[in-house]
């Protein structure tokens, strides 16, 4: 039996169309990871005595603090904090941040006024945590007292514990 070379190409497309409809039924790919971030409430405003400093290396000028009192963990998956962050010159910066340990993620939910409110960003994103620059203080918490790998390294409370102790993890 002949078959034209147009039937031929024709049933050609009409088999190559169907494998590449059923190939995602096929694929061992597992499906995108799903995730949604819960909601952020905002913490007291810091207090002098509550900021446990931490060291990002020897060529910084600024003094790095997080507020003992706004640590927490959300959804099991980010280490929400304030940070307070003072040059030599006395400028004072506060932020209220998140890191997500699975992505290397940072996200920045409000800054601090000086009278102690807050300035909310609801629509910030995600941003991937870089060791160059004036964020790289992102990098010293994620690697050294926020996350074991793609995980968080332990409670609210020993990640606190860990600062105040000047014990990184590595």
């Amino acid at each position: 039996m002949k078959i034209s070379r147009l039937r031929r190409s024709a049933l050609l497309i009409i088999f190559l169309s169907c494998a590449n409809a059923s190939a995602g039924f096929l694929s061992d790919d597992e499906p995108a990871e799903s995730w949604e971030e819960g909601a952020v409430v905002l913490p007291a405003p810091p207090k002098k005595e509550n900021l446990l400093r931490y060291d990002v290396g020897t060529n910084s000028t600024m003094n790095f603090t997080i507020d003992a009192n706004s640590v927490s963990i959300a959804d099991n998956t980010i280490i929400r904090f304030t940070s307070v962050i003072t040059s030599d010159g006395g400028a004072v910066n506060i932020s209220h941040e998140g890191i997500r340990c699975k992505s290397a993620e940072r996200k920045l939910y409000a800054s601090g006024r000086p009278d102690g409110s807050w300035n909310a960003f609801p629509e910030a994103t995600w941003r991937q945590i870089s060791s160059v620059g004036a964020n790289s203080y992102h990098a010293t918490l994620l690697k050294e007292y926020f996350c074991d790998g793609e995980s968080v390294a332990g409670k609210a409370t020993t990640i606190v514990d860990r600062l105040r102790r000047k014990r990184p993890i590595r």
